[in-house]
């Protein structure tokens, strides 16, 4: 994906779990799409500094990096979604790309990518973005409105309710 791609994924993604969680569409909907989107849009952008520096894909695209983000809040008190706009950026680059990333550098320098990716300049560059942020809004979904009733669910049976 190119940073067009990347930074609209981050938009849409943050419209559509702003509204996952707040669905009113008032004021505090809108308070919370801006409070998600604009970290998640600087982290959706971080991976491609390394084209500065570097081995493009390579050194800011991999795992260690992402854990680093997810630990972040736990260790300094913000910063607490810029490492879903990191993780979009590789689910994009991964799913949505031909080349993929190399997920466990600099321990292990092979990419790893989907058979469905196109190329970045490829008129189906944005087609792909957008199936690929609807299968994130899916997921989102998923997690916001199932995971708790799973757990109610499981709470209820080993209660014996």
């Amino acid at each position: 994906m190119n940073k067009k791609g990347h930074v609209l994924n981050a938009v849409l993604l943050s419209i559509g779990v702003g509204y996952l969680l707040e669905p009113v569409g008032d004021m505090e909907t809108f308070r919370t799409i801006v409070m998600i989107g604009v970290p998640v849009t600087l982290g959706a952008l971080f991976p491609d500094v390394d084209t500065a520096f570097g081995k493009h894909r390579k050194t800011l695209h991999n795992l260690p990096i992402l854990i680093g983000f997810v630990a972040f809040p736990y260790v300094f008190g913000n910063l607490e979604y810029v490492w879903i706009g990191v993780l979009t950026h590789y689910v994009l680059d991964i799913s949505g790309s031909k080349r993929g990333i190399a997920l466990f550098y600099p321990l292990w320098k092979e990419e790893f990518g989907l058979p469905i990716g196109v190329a970045v300049s490829s008129k189906r560059a944005d087609l792909m973005m957008v199936i690929v942020t609807v299968g994130e809004l899916a997921l989102a979904a998923a997690l916001v409105f199932e995971v708790p009733r799973w757990g109610f669910e499981m709470g209820r049976q080993l209660l014996g309710l």
